[in-house]
């Protein structure tokens, strides 16, 4: 018997994210400032508030005062699935659910601190949400055997400082400790072995599937704690024109943590009570590990002050997610699998690196209000349907934004926005395990229609 793919721990780890955090490709959470978000995150050069600490912290040279921003952002995703296909390692059809809809309401909070120590050097303090992730599937799901359920949760505590080397040039460089904390649920298979021999034996499929009900899952939880480093450049062509780089660096993560076992089939159930299951390696708790990492990322940004009352801002971002191309995760326990022993599973989810393309703009329409709008084209880094993951539907994504700024006297500023993300219909397929791994589940497939909405608030405060 072989069982429990924590193989997607490790993808909920690197990635995850999404599974329904649907805002950007591959695991990003995708905003990390609601005035960006209102240009759909073109908005790097604009630096027009503490918040430019995640996008460029070079920018913080720029602004006026210290100040404190708070930002709030509101995902709703939307992913409806239709299983068109679910076997058992042994070809036998899974029964249960062939359709839903997957969705999560994710709230994402991010604050911001900036201090004007003097004229050339700024210290800023962000706390941001950079991946995260919530998604579950109904119990009953023909795809249970592959993923169940899933969440993340990462967030980033940054220090930064920014120089002003002249009018013209200024530096930001910051150091990141993240933390990722992450959940899952799967159910295994563990009446492998008797269906293989009752189905040699020449009884029909269904009777068999009927007759043999020997699910388990196991509950995972782990967290970690990962450093990198951000750095910045910004640079004041003119009056008119400002370009800026960002640099974000990889983070290593080792996720440490528990995985808990319980029976859920009548058959087995019996077997787990008399302990048959802990000699062939599951046990009610046991530990287990996987290392990651997460990938760096270039951006290049710019701004354009078209008219007094006009801004002009674009941005292409590079991210090596090419990095994630195989994760192991070891367990405590060597286990039963089909071809002997074995205390891991493997992936290689083969990702490719990926780019975003943002453009938006701004015009004030009266002294204290703003409008914004923007549009993104953001890559998945899936290069297949055969590569992509029941529980990362993933797909080229196309940001819409709009939003708002509104100046209450000198100290205070109130930004809105809302986003709605177009995410390509995707295909999901796989074979079966290899037998090799910790790994039961039999070859499916299913299709996705995938979307996501995003509101957000902002309020910054400034020091004046």
């Amino acid at each position: 018997m072989i069982h429990f793919n924590l193989k997607k721990t490790a993808f909920i780890l690197s990635a995850a994210l999404l599974s329904t955090a649907v805002q950007a490709s591959g695991y990003h959470f995708g905003t990390q400032s609601v005035n960006a978000q209102g240009t759909a995150n073109a908005a790097a050069a604009e630096a027009a508030d503490a918040s430019t600490i995640f996008y460029n912290p070079a920018g913080l040279s720029k602004i006026d005062s210290s100040q404190i921003s708070v930002n709030a952002n509101i995902v709703f995703p939307s992913i409806h699935y239709e299983a068109e296909s679910a076997t058992d390692f042994t070809g036998i059809p899974v029964q249960g659910s062939k359709s839903g809809k997957i969705t999560k309401t994710t709230i994402a909070p991010h604050i911001y601190g900036a201090y004007k120590a003097s004229d050339d050097v700024t210290l800023g303090l962000g706390v941001y949400v950079p991946f995260g992730s919530a998604t579950e599937y109904e119990k009953d799901s023909v795809l249970r055997h592959n993923i169940n359920k899933l969440g993340l949760t990462t967030i980033a505590i940054e220090p930064v400082v920014a120089w002003k080397l002249n009018d013209r040039h200024s530096f930001g460089a910051g150091i990141i400790a993240q933390h990722t904390s992450a959940e899952l649920r799967k159910y295994a298979d563990w009446g492998i072995q008797q269906k293989a021999k009752a189905k040699a034996s020449g009884k029909p499929d269904a009777a068999i599937a009927a007759a043999i009900q020997a699910d388990g899952h196991a509950d995972v939880k782990g967290h970690d704690w990962g450093f990198g480093y951000q750095l910045a450049w910004m640079w004041d062509i003119n009056e008119r024109a400002r370009v800026g780089v960002n640099y974000r660096s990889k983070v290593s993560h080792t996720l440490k943590g528990t995985a808990d076992w319980e029976a859920d089939g009548a058959v087995v159930k019996q077997a787990w009570d008399s302990g048959a299951m802990a000699e062939r390696g599951y046990v009610p708790n046991e530990k287990a590990s996987v290392k990651i990492v997460t990938p760096e990322s270039l951006s290049v940004h710019g701004m354009y002050r078209a008219t007094d009352k006009t801004n002009l801002f674009g941005d292409v971002t590079w991210t090596r997610h090419s990095r994630f191309n195989k994760a192991e995760l070891v367990f405590e326990n060597n286990k039963s699998v089909i071809n002997g022993k074995r205390d891991r599973t493997v992936i290689t989810p083969n990702w490719r690196n990926t780019y975003k393309v943002a453009f938006g703009g701004s015009y004030q329409v009266t002294e204290p209000l703003q409008l914004r709008a923007g549009i993104a084209f953001d890559k998945s880094p899936v290069k297949s349907a055969e590569d992509r993951m029941n529980s990362l539907p993933d797909g080229n994504r196309i940001w819409f934004s709009v939003g708002a700024k509104y100046q209450l006297g000198k100290n205070h500023v109130i930004d809105a926005a809302y986003s709605h993300i177009h995410i390509n219909d995707t295909v999901y397929r796989t074979g079966k395990a290899s037998g090799n791994d910790v790994d039961s589940r039999g070859a499916s497939s299913a299709r996705f229609k995938n979307k996501a909405d995003i509101l957000g608030l902002q309020y910054t405060y400034k020091f004046k």
